[in-house]
């Protein structure tokens, strides 16, 4: 059963950040309005669930930039609820990675694709349905620019934590 919840909650964080009103593309547009525009947007086909290392993604297959990959990193069954099946949280990850041929903007766009991310988990808090649970709160940290992808590549690694309580 605990390898479905994981599952489960990284469908429901996919689907949050692809939704065509408040996901990622939405937050974007809302934050580049009236400045330079970002390289592209975020659609479906880069939003992938696993924990997939940047360099082995990029030999194995095709990989568009930005992308992101959503995975489930740890899971505490802590029984706070004693007669649940599950009653505890996991930790979610959101591993973001943006590449561009030209040094300068590597990061400065990056940091604008988290942001719109961050976007998404600020309204997404509340009940998701189904026992899970987001109460706020996330972590955000950013890795150094490497060569990869077009020329240039960074990845920038948001977690946080969902609730579950299921019988």
């Amino acid at each position: 059963m605990t390898p479905q919840i994981g599952s489960a909650i990284t469908g429901k964080v996919i689907q949050r950040l692809t939704a065509p009103s408040g996901g990622v593309n939405a937050n974007l547009a809302a934050l580049t309005q009236g400045a330079p525009a970002i390289p592209g947007l975020l659609d479906s086909a880069q939003v992938r669930s696993g924990n997939i290392a940047s360099d082995l993604a990029e030999r194995s297959d095709t990989v568009q930039y930005p992308a992101a990959n959503i995975y489930c990193e740890k899971i505490v069954n802590s029984q706070i609820e004693k007669f649940r099946t599950f009653s505890g949280k996991l930790q979610m990850a959101i591993d973001l990675r943006h590449s561009e041929d030209r040094l300068d903007q590597v990061q400065s766009n990056l940091e604008t694709y988290a942001d719109a991310v961050m976007g998404v988990l600020a309204s997404s808090l509340g009940d998701w349905g189904g026992g899970m649970y987001y109460a706020g709160g996330y972590q955000v940290a950013f890795g150094p620019v490497k060569h990869g992808g077009r020329n240039f590549i960074q990845t920038a690694k948001i977690t946080f934590e969902i609730g579950v309580s299921i019988s």
